[in-house]
């Protein structure tokens, strides 16, 4: 794509994910069910952080296109370098693992990962945007341009450092509220809910290298020129 091209786009991705962002933060206290959004509020969902993660990636990746534009090409490979680095260990397996992850569950059992109440709470559209949409635009990135992915063992460790936060927030929470942020995790030992998040981080894992094996395969080892 033409350098205004991409950031148009970059610019466009930026406003959808702050306005889907804004839209599930603000949904009025009053609307919402008992059970849902108490401790940690949104804060405590994947689908929440990755919403903002997005927004992030999208505004870096929007200034990197501004400064490319500009000719300030020294502030622009620094911006280049943080958006490639955002983009494959964290915004690509991230959004694939939340959009498959949700609907793969959603389908065998919506009350495990999504209760019924949320429909009143939640627009169809919302939702659609939250757990939908994340992975189409993932993909249409890795076809708008090539990303340079670090080292795998670097890579691996980065995103493997996340998953271990959210999963201490996620306990934490549990031992704070004696409640799970999913209902899911209510149906396991504690040794099947640690063979559960072994799982979970074998498969955003194989995400990670599936965005990597998409992205030599259209790019080969081309670098993204200034």
């Amino acid at each position: 794509m033409e350098i205004s091209t991409l950031a148009t786009y970059h610019c466009l991705a930026f406003v959808w994910y702050f306005f889907v962002a804004y839209s599930i933060t603000h949904v009025r206290a009053e609307e919402r069910p008992s059970e849902v959004f108490l401790y940690g509020g949104q804060w405590k969902y994947l689908t929440v952080l990755n919403l903002v993660l997005q927004a992030v990636f999208y505004g870096v990746s929007f200034l990197a296109d501004v400064l490319r534009l500009i000719k300030k090409l020294r502030c622009a490979k620094c911006l280049i370098s943080s958006r490639d680095l955002l983009f494959s260990v964290l915004a690509f397996p991230v959004s694939t693992f939340v959009s498959v992850s949700f609907w793969t569950l959603y389908t065998y059992n919506r009350e495990l990962v999504y209760p019924k109440s949320l429909d009143g709470v939640i627009p169809l559209w919302l939702n659609h945007a939250m757990h939908t949409a994340v992975l189409p635009f993932a993909l249409l990135e890795i076809l708008a341009l090539p990303h340079r992915y670090p080292a795998k063992k670097k890579g691996l460790v980065l995103l493997g450092l996340v998953a271990f936060l959210y999963i201490s927030w996620v306990l934490w929470i549990y031992s704070v509220t004696g409640e799970w942020v999913y209902p899911l995790f209510a149906l396991f030992s504690p040794s099947g809910l640690a063979a559960f998040f072994a799982c979970s981080l074998a498969v955003i894992i194989s995400f990670y290298n599936f965005g990597e094996f998409l992205n030599r395969m259209i790019w080969g080892q081309s670098e993204y020129f200034l």
